[in-house]
């Protein structure tokens, strides 16, 4: 759908990661489609934005919320919000959508001259779910019944670059490995991947696109695999940055991902994506429908603490990921 700039209307969605941006993604689409135009997004640098949704059709411009509890940053304590303020005033926004109860966001929407303000209920910041909240808030003011998937969109160009430049074969099983984790215990060891790698190789012949950072931890489980009989089947992503590597997410058959940007942003791109849910709420996980979780053996459910990692079966990775390539 080309849509259609009808009037300028930013939405602030401050939350800290990858994955907490593309599953507000939904509510964001819904409300260009009410308001046939694009949406502007006000998140924090953390979230990465800006390196995948720069194609997204929906998504008009990405501003960078300069602000943490570390350092004394652009828009951080009281002339920081003055700096935002300026910052967003330049816009002429006609409406702003706040995903969050925070008065300070609403003074700042209020001293930058935007029209319309729609905030969820002030001071009620306790037990907002990340899904259930931004649902019933859009129910309530506009009556949007949102189920949808998130949606990240890439140009088909850079996806024919990507498989041209890495010989890319259709007749070979093509799958993405999120290794990495937003912390230590959320990082599946490498002898699980092993393990799963080896099962596939018995059945197809595969190239796996190892996708993790420049942590030390998540750089060891990535030499392992490399200097294993396997090596020579693994392409690391590590030295790419996450808008070099979506093109080739986009070109994978199926991803097995940690919990991870990179699960998230695979998902998103419609990539049938297993979710590998060590010690995180399994929502984390199952949001979208080309989610397929797996949790730690010997849990009913799985949150923060489980602390599951070594838990997680290599043989349930390999029969889920069978059901789904059949």
């Amino acid at each position: 759908k080309d849509y259609k700039y009808h009037m300028k209307i930013l939405a602030v969605q401050n939350r800290m990661g990858i994955g907490d941006t593309v599953i507000f993604l939904p509510y964001i689409k819904a409300l260009s489609e009410k308001f046939n135009s694009p949406i502007s997004l006000l998140v924090k640098k953390s979230s990465k934005a800006d390196q995948y949704l720069y194609h997204t059709n929906y998504i008009d411009k990405i501003l960078l919320l300069e602000r943490d509890k570390k350092n004394n940053n652009r828009h951080d304590g009281f002339f920081g919000s003055l700096n935002l303020i300026k910052d967003l005033r330049k816009y002429n926004f006609d409406k702003i959508f706040i995903f969050n109860s925070s008065i300070r966001y609403n003074l700042i929407a209020r001293f930058s001259k935007i029209p319309e303000i729609f905030q969820y209920p002030l001071l009620q910041k306790n037990k907002q779910h990340i899904i259930e909240t931004p649902k019933k808030f859009l129910k309530d003011k506009f009556d949007l019944i949102i189920n949808q998937d998130p949606e990240i969109h890439i140009n088909d160009e850079l996806v024919k670059n990507s498989i041209r430049d890495l010989s890319i074969k259709n007749n070979e099983l093509n799958i993405l490995l999120g290794l990495g984790g937003s912390g230590p215990t959320k990082r599946i060891p490498a002898e699980t991947f092993l393990a799963v790698i080896e099962k596939i190789l018995n059945i197809k012949k595969c190239r796996f696109f190892l996708a993790t950072g420049k942590n030390y931890e998540e750089q060891i489980i990535l030499k392992k695999i490399l200097n294993s009989n396997f090596g020579n089947c693994c392409v690391p992503l590590d030295d790419l940055s996450i808008k070099e590597t979506l093109p080739i997410i986009k070109c994978c058959d199926i991803s097995i991902c940690n919990d991870t940007g990179f699960g998230h942003l695979s998902a998103a791109m419609g990539i049938k994506t297993i979710t590998l849910m060590a010690d995180a709420p399994l929502m984390y996980g199952n949001y979208s429908s080309k989610m397929f979780p797996i949790i730690p053996d010997g849990v009913d459910m799985v949150s923060h603490g489980t602390k599951g990692k070594d838990k997680i079966n290599a043989n349930k990775i390999f029969e889920v990921m069978i059901k789904i390539l059949n």
